[in-house]
């Protein structure tokens, strides 16, 4: 598969209001970090997106991407993580 570029948390600043937004800044972002993906010869470049952010959804869809919904995202913290695998399977 080769390497994979993981883009994590792209959010825009709640608090400097819509001044912040539409300004082509996510899509600059997520153009450049795509030409990384291909500048190193990776096999895709993905992120994650919450399924009820739907101008989200919408804007990652009008760029190209595609939205994988078999997928999900399992994660392991704290005192759950310092015990992971520790014990082998239940």
């Amino acid at each position: 598969m080769g390497h994979i570029v993981a883009h994590d948390e792209l959010a825009g600043k709640r608090s400097g209001g819509p001044a912040y937004r539409r300004q082509g800044c996510a899509q600059a972002l997520l153009r450049a970090l795509a030409g990384i993906a291909r500048e190193r010869g990776c096999g895709r470049f993905e992120w994650a997106v919450l399924d009820w952010n739907a101008p989200a959804i919408g804007f990652y869809e009008q760029m190209g991407a595609m939205l994988l919904p078999d997928w999900r995202i399992a994660r392991v913290t704290g005192n759950a993580l310092a015990r992971f695998g520790l014990d082998g399977p239940s």
